[in-house]
């Protein structure tokens, strides 16, 4: 037996909520917790309906209406996610080739496999379009109705990255912190090498114990970004919901919150292999752990993005604001 600084995966925790079982088998939690993320989203799209968010002097708001409203987004959301995984994650090209296979739940023997791979920033294109053909087609106000969507994103945002952790997957970096988390599936190293010698000794570990591959403790990176992304942003929007100084605001708060929140956490988080970094400091530079904060991941490319649209976007809003203001 051996003490360390670290917790192990829960061994009882499979993607499947009932593996082995035959129909039920193929239930995930990940699945269940898109469905829980959009019944909450729905219920607090609810919350600020009621409050008189999104009535207007011609219009007073109907559950009927944020229901259409919310359908169509996560509709749009899904496909805006899987695409963009499919086509900008994924480097084997076979989607390029083949882009049917984008939406084709099954695998080469037969056997339903699932949609594996799905973007938040694909969703949130593909999410902020299908609102924005909804609000153009019903005539509504677009910022008015995605500033109360604002409201309710982050918060299901949290379940979806608890589903992430379910799946035993985007986990971060390896770490010698007491809250470092051992993921089954991750990349193992042999004890031989010095700095994994080194890296265990501040575990605690007792290497003489140890197989000569090592799992070592990693960031649970889900978990950050479902408290950060998720609940701590959502809570800002949702304090500031009742004192918005114009229409498009609280949109403007979500994306770039959204942008550097994650923009930081990506350093915790490991990039995808087959990936790596977009812009690297050193070619060899390892993705196990953060060598230097010039190497930039994918995801931190788009959240750079996030941040400056979402800046733009914020004073562009208040200057329409302005000089509607003025007309009057």
């Amino acid at each position: 037996m051996y003490m360390y600084l670290s917790i192990a995966y829960p061994s009882w925790l499979h993607p499947e909520i009932f593996p082995g079982l035959p129909v039920l088998g193929i239930i995930r939690w990940y699945s269940l917790m898109y469905i829980v993320a959009f019944s909450t989203a729905f219920w607090l799209l609810k919350k600020v309906m009621h409050e008189g968010m999104l009535n207007t002097e011609n219009f007073t708001c109907k559950e009927d209406d944020i229901f259409n409203f919310i359908a169509t987004g996560i509709v749009f959301l899904l496909l805006g996610a899987r695409i963009f995984s499919a086509l900008v994650y994924d480097t084997s090209g076979i989607y390029w080739q083949k882009p049917w296979l984008i939406f084709w739940p099954f695998n080469e023997n037969g056997q339903f496999s699932g949609l594996a791979g799905m973007s938040y920033h694909g969703g949130f294109i593909g999410g902020f379009i299908g609102m924005a053909v909804w609000c153009a087609k019903n005539k509504k106000p677009l910022f008015k109705w995605i500033d109360a969507m604002a409201c309710a994103l982050p918060l299901g945002y949290t379940f979806g990255r608890v589903g992430n952790f379910c799946n035993a997957e985007l986990y971060g970096r390896i770490t010698t912190a007491p809250w470092g988390i051992i993921f089954p599936g991750a990349e193992k190293f042999s004890k031989s090498l010095p700095w994994v010698s080194e890296f265990i000794a501040k575990c605690s570990m007792d290497i003489a114990n140890l197989p000569n591959l090592v799992n070592l403790p990693r960031h649970p990176s889900q978990l950050y970004e479902a408290f950060f992304e998720g609940l701590v942003l959502w809570l800002i929007i949702w304090f500031l919901r009742k004192k918005k100084p114009f229409d498009g605001f609280l949109t403007s708060i979500y994306i770039t919150g959204y942008g550097i929140f994650r923009f930081f956490i990506e350093y915790f988080r490991e990039p995808d292999a087959d990936i790596g970094y977009r812009i690297a400091q050193t070619a060899d530079a390892p993705l196990y752990m953060n060598t230097s904060l010039l190497n930039i991941s994918t995801g931190q490319i788009l959240c750079f993005l996030m941040i400056v649209g979402g800046t733009m976007l914020g004073i562009a809003c208040c200057l329409k604001s302005k000089k509607m203001q003025q007309t009057r």
